[in-house]
């Protein structure tokens, strides 16, 4: 369509094919924020509810050493890795434990771990990395 009325015509179909992408779906709605659990937040604080074992995506085998945590902020719940051999020993239930994003591909899993988007990098106030080499201890709650 073409001419020289024609420009409300061009605006309005070229809105509605807007809403036909999804990156302008996500960017109107704040989708980022809302679908996110951290709620656009770089690190959140939650309380570990169980330890557990997270199968990998074919062709790899072999088991991660993950966490489920319940986020203070807002209840919803969520499986975190725990990076590192030996750093699951340090994680008991009922510990507080931040997490961050692990920073996949469009903030999504990396590479074979299924389903898994964060990691644990403090046990009560304390750095997972120090408690695991010995610099420093775990506090008991």
């Amino acid at each position: 369509m073409s001419g020289e009325f024609a420009a409300r015509k061009l605006q309005k179909s070229r809105q509605h094919f807007r809403w036909k992408r999804r990156g302008y779906k996500y960017k109107v709605l704040n989708w980022r924020k809302t679908k996110n659990p951290l709620e656009g937040a770089p690190q959140a604080t939650g309380l570990v509810l169980a330890k557990r074992m997270v199968e990998q995506k074919q062709p790899s085998s072999g088991m991660i050493k993950a966490v489920r945590v319940r986020l203070l902020k807002n209840g919803k719940e969520l499986t975190a890795f725990v990076p590192r051999s030996g750093a699951i020993n340090h994680i008991a239930e009922h510990d507080h434990v931040t997490i961050e994003g692990l920073g996949g591909s469009q903030k999504g899993p990396i590479g074979s771990m299924w389903g898994v988007r964060w990691k644990v990098v403090k046990v009560n106030g304390i750095s997972l990395e120090e408690i695991r080499k010995g610099k420093k201890q775990k506090p008991t709650r």
